[in-house]
């Protein structure tokens, strides 16, 4: 019996998305380090941590993952002890990655809407506390999963590759600990995100409309208004990460709902199983925002595509010199 329909696609799709991925997220990384997108010190921190976050993602579950057991069935990286920990940390990034969104949209919130806590909380110092109490608690939460999976098989009396335990299924504690897992990661980070942009759009809105009223209505003048300007960038910017974040999340997002209200398991590769495609397209879909943030910067951003495009010429004109 040949592949299935999905694993077909993951087996093109993968490989694709981290030949375009890991170079996008390093030059994002390395523009952004540089300081020169006119961005403060706090949002840029934001952004980079984002950004080596989701090539964490690339690496250990895109790459050490998907890829390697699509293509490297045999590779000492499924001996099971190795295979487990490729695991945590893959569990890990994500977290990190979904984390690291919340943390910026926070962040923004308080920015426009808090005045009072802006001065203290919206800086450099402040975004590096809580990016490295993001990264500890994600390592730390996702210890236990090392201890969900088993080996496969043997081979030469080694333990390899890795299958879910079925106690996992069963025993109170792994059910408490999925329960704990799936408010963490996505229920929460959803409910925080659509609640802190209403939040952020409605004060935004409201004043807009006073600053209209206090420059009488004028249209010319509010089109040049530069504090208006600003908010509107930072309105875009904001909207556009998260926007993609939840867009890209949603089927993950419906997949975990299906499995809390029906007798459908995760990390099942029973490929006949729709909640399985269904899985397994969440999958691919919030892979993809491991990778979209670049292009997101790039649009939304004229200094960014202006270093952008500064990096794309200069080994362009090395060659050309060089001929």
């Amino acid at each position: 019996m040949g592949q299935s329909v999905i694993i077909q696609i993951e087996n093109i799709y993968y490989p694709i998305l981290a030949i375009v991925g890991i170079p996008a997220n390093l030059v994002t990384i390395v523009i952004l380090s540089r300081g020169r997108c006119e961005l403060t010190k706090c949002i840029t921190h934001y952004l980079i941590a984002m950004a080596a976050a989701d090539l964490s993602v690339l690496i250990f579950d895109v790459i050490l993952y998907e890829i390697k057991d699509a293509y490297f069935p045999y590779s000492f990286l499924n001996y099971t002890p190795i295979c487990c920990v490729n695991l945590v940390l893959n569990f890990a990034s994500v977290d990190c990655s979904v984390w690291f969104t919340v943390a910026f949209t926070f962040d923004r919130f308080v920015n426009i809407c808090c005045q009072k806590l802006r001065q203290s909380y919206c800086t450099a110092k402040t975004a590096s506390v809580v990016l490295a109490l993001v990264c500890s608690f994600s390592i730390l939460q996702n210890v236990p999963i090392y201890f969900i999976y088993e080996s496969r098989k043997i081979i030469e009396n080694l333990p390899w590759s890795c299958y879910v335990k079925s106690s996992f299924y069963t025993l109170p504690i792994w059910v408490a600990f999925f329960w704990l897992e799936a408010i963490l990661t996505p229920f929460a980070p959803f409910v925080l995100i659509l609640l802190f942009n209403a939040l952020t759009i409605r004060n935004i809105v409201q004043a807009n409309r006073v600053r209209r009223r206090l420059r009488g209505n004028s249209i010319s003048e509010n089109h040049n208004d530069p504090e208006m300007e600003i908010r509107r960038k930072s309105m875009i910017l904001l909207l556009a990460i998260s926007g993609s974040f939840i867009i890209l999340w949603m089927v993950t997002f419906i997949s975990y709902l299906w499995a809390q209200f029906s007798d459908s398991r995760f990390l099942e590769e029973n490929y006949n199983d729709p909640f399985t495609v269904l899985e397994q397209s969440g999958y691919i879909l919030r892979t993809l925002s491991c990778c979209i943030n670049t292009f997101i910067y790039a649009v939304s951003q004229s200094k960014f595509r202006g270093e952008l495009k500064k990096m794309i010429k200069r080994p362009m004109a090395l060659i050309m010199h060089s001929l």
